[in-house]
């Protein structure tokens, strides 16, 4: 090598280490998912292949036995019907499980057979030794037929290979009859474009009372025979619809022969599901798609890192990203395109339409979290709740593949909008947004027409009334301060009246909140543990519970008790008392401590009230608690159905130390952090980080607290001071420091902190 070139070279070795040490390497945090977590007990999460926020969430599906097969997937089973193209993940309602599709060798079956017979079809036994699963991935071997079978996914394209033995009679079913839970087909269809290109549709009814999907399958090569199949009863032709479409493809396959499939999704029609298959898998390289799906796991999830040496924590915390990340879904088409809820389609509206919210769950936590690490997917999502308010009149409650479900109680999209606006996202028109929450909350439907006539919603005139009101309430304080903030004064001082409301359900004789009957008398008998489903009084849960679902003005409760000294004697009694929920208690409401549902979403804010009471060490010994038994590193890793991101974003924010209380303030309360150290990466390469000095399973207690290096007395901190970037600093201990956050100053406060 000459002088010259051994010059150029050095240049360029040395050009390389310098940018190699500029850019931000992003840590493999992904190897720590752990997609079986929750799949047991009350979980109902998703176990499958996609990618963050992907519309596709291909995996198995067995027979649907009962609630805890809301995803379609328990740990507890052992026979597979076949792979869906999508599934819910952690809701209590079953839906979706679109397009099963199921490779096999041996006779035609049309169907894999029913959970009474569950083997009269292509149905096979599995086992957990079978699989294999990470992030982006999941394959299984059919042992049965010596098939492999292994599943990625990309926003809106599922991509299957399966490696067959030697056959003669080598089948890949594709059923678009079966569906999950309540989901019933009404109209199928499907067609071969080509040898290798199918296309067609499934609508259905069920929790998504009209869901239109349309998809395309591309295959690696071309199917020997095509079979098509109408309510089990064999059809002639290349084309097909009805209610209960199923095509089955007949190969010849050599040993270990491998067989692809693309399957593109879209809203809006089979041509934009080819184009979405063009677009994300224009090739046949399996590996290189489920790499890549792998990679934008990493990506997102290296917005958190963490640094302790407990590995089960580890697998724990970037789980409960992963489950975070996985709903909402996306409702469009990789060229922008989707199908309303009024059920037009919208072309390229300009944001990324998004469906599958669990808003009773979501505005809790989890909708907050996305404004401290999702923050450029807040704007989007914002915008299409307002553009499901300007296709159906009123805001979202529980969105589901461009139907409205109307599942849950209150309006729910409220605090959420109101808390992005608060915190500053910028990208939806505030006065479009207002002109929304209006229109949510002046209409006569669910007892507001009570409310706003009487001031109150009547026991004797609308089923959980208690509960309702309450999140009415929750609301209205939002809507309030929406309209200080824009200057509408009228409307502040109305919805600042209706925010107030919650005072008239609390009676102070039994301490407790209490349905209401329309004569102004509190509703007899009254036993605070009993659960009557919707004609009681409270939504899944009982009066013990939802007494504290005042977030938004918890001085204002604190004054209800009589003052802090007997508010904190109720909120312990919580978590000791013993009481039958009744024959008819609903299984959502589990993760019991005492009478604490965290199992339940609405008991969640529940630990972190001490803090408003100068009790913050409380707060600390409760979610320490929580933290290690409600959750943990297996199947049974979660006390309750997911909701779509809710049970894993309180784990998310309480393990890092802090919980926005009110869901719309920008308030965080402190609680008990886990990690030596952890740091949220922000935008504009901003970073905050929480380091956490003598940490230990007894050290539960913070002795004291820095911001930047200045001594920090507050139990609680804003939104805006997490997102300057910085350092929060906790010194932890063994015994209470009973000072720590007491002071009326050092408290959190029921405002909004801009």
């Amino acid at each position: 090598m000459t002088m010259k070139k051994r010059v150029l070279f050095m240049l360029v070795v040395l050009f390389y280490a310098i940018a190699q040490n500029g850019r931000t390497q992003t840590k493999d945090v992904a190897r720590y998912v752990d997609p079986y977590i929750g799949t047991g007990d009350h979980g109902h999460v998703f176990l499958g292949a996609n990618v963050p926020f992907g519309a596709v969430q291909v995996g198995p599906t067995n027979y649907v036995k009962g609630w805890d097969w809301c995803s379609g997937y328990h740990y507890s089973d052992s026979i597979l019907t076949g792979f869906s193209q999508l599934h819910l993940s952690g809701t209590g309602i079953g839906d979706l499980g679109d397009i099963l599709v199921m490779p096999y060798v041996g006779k035609v079956y049309a169907s894999p057979g029913t959970d009474k017979t569950p083997f009269a079809g292509w149905a096979t036994k599995y086992t957990h030794q079978d699989e294999a699963v990470k992030a982006g991935y999941f394959s299984v071997n059919l042992d049965a037929y010596k098939i492999k079978a292994e599943l990625t996914a990309t926003e809106r394209v599922a991509f299957h290979k399966y490696t067959f033995p030697q056959s003669a009679d080598a089948h890949i079913g594709i059923n678009l009859t079966m569906g999950i839970g309540w989901d019933k087909p009404v109209k199928t269809f499907i067609k071969k474009v080509n040898p290798t290109t199918y296309t067609g549709y499934r609508f259905s009814t069920g929790w998504a009372n009209d869901q239109r999907l349309y998809f395309a399958v591309k295959l690696s090569r071309a199917a020997d025979a095509l079979l098509l199949f109408n309510a089990s009863k064999a059809k002639g032709g290349t084309a097909l619809e009805g209610d209960s479409v199923v095509v089955v493809l007949n190969f010849t396959t050599k040993t270990n022969e491998a067989i692809f499939l693309k399957i593109g999704i879209s809203p809006v029609s089979e041509e934009n599901a080819l184009a979405n298959i063009a677009a994300e898998v224009p090739g046949w390289n399996f590996k290189r798609v489920a790499d890549k799906a792998y990679a934008k796991w990493n990506k997102e999830l290296s917005r958190v890192d963490l640094e302790t040496k407990d590995v089960a924590q580890l697998r724990t915390f970037y789980t409960a990203l992963y489950h975070a990340f996985s709903a909402p879904v996306l409702f469009n088409d990789h060229n922008g395109d989707y199908r309303g809820t009024d059920k037009k389609v919208y072309k390229n509206p300009g944001f990324n339409n998004y469906t599958v919210f669990s808003l009773w769950d979501t505005y809790r936590a989890c909708q907050p979290l996305y404004t401290l690490i999702q923050t450029e997917r807040v704007p989007d999502m914002v915008r299409s709740f307002l553009a499901i308010y300007q296709q159906q009149g009123k805001l979202p409650i529980w969105p589901l593949m461009g139907s409205e479900t109307d599942c849950m109680v209150g309006y729910p999209a409220v605090p959420v909008i109101a808390d992005a606006y608060f915190k500053g996202v910028k990208g939806f028109d505030p006065q479009l947004a207002f002109e929304a929450m209006k229109a949510s909350s002046m209409r006569d439907d669910y007892g507001v027409k009570y409310l706003k006539e009487k001031g109150y919603v009547p026991a004797d005139k609308e089923g959980e009334s208690v509960s309702k009101a309450l999140e009415y309430a929750l609301s209205d304080w939002a809507i309030a301060q929406f309209a200080k903030k824009l200057n509408k004064q009228n409307d502040y001082a109305y919805y600042a009246k209706r925010a107030k409301a919650y005072t008239l359900y609390f009676d102070t004789k039994t301490q407790f909140m209490r349905g209401k009957l329309y004569n102004g008398s509190f509703r007899e008998p009254f036993d605070p543990f009993v659960n009557i489903p919707l004609k009681g009084d409270y939504t899944e849960g009982n009066a013990w519970q939802y007494t504290w679902l005042v977030p938004q003005d918890v001085e204002g409760l604190i004054g209800l008790f009589g003052g802090d000294k007997p508010f904190v004697h109720k909120l312990d009694s919580l978590f000791v008392v013993q009481g039958d929920l009744g024959a008819e208690a609903q299984p959502d409401i589990s993760g019991l401590i005492g009478q604490y549902a965290h199992g339940n979403e609405p008991s969640h804010h529940i630990p972190y009230l001490y803090a408003f009471a100068g009790q913050q060490w409380k707060t600390a010994e409760k979610v320490n608690e929580i933290l290690h038994t409600q959750y943990h590193d297996q199947p049974a890793g979660l006390s309750g159905n997911e909701d779509c991101g809710q049970m894993s974003a309180w784990y998310i924010l309480s393990s890092l130390g802090f919980y926005q209380v009110n869901p719309a303030s920008g308030c965080f309360v402190f609680g008990s952090p886990l990690f030596d150290k952890a740091t949220i990466n922000l935008p504009a390469s901003r970073k905050f980080t929480i380091q956490t000095h003598k940490t230990g399973t007894k050290n539960i207690y913070i002795q004291s607290a820095k911001l930047n290096g200045k001594p920090y007395s507050r139990s609680f901190i804003s939104y805006k001071d997490i997102m300057n970037g910085g350092t929060l600093e906790f010194v932890m201990g063994d015994v209470p420091n009973k000072e720590f956050g007491a002071k009326p100053e050092d408290r959190p406060r029921s405002e909004v902190y801009r």
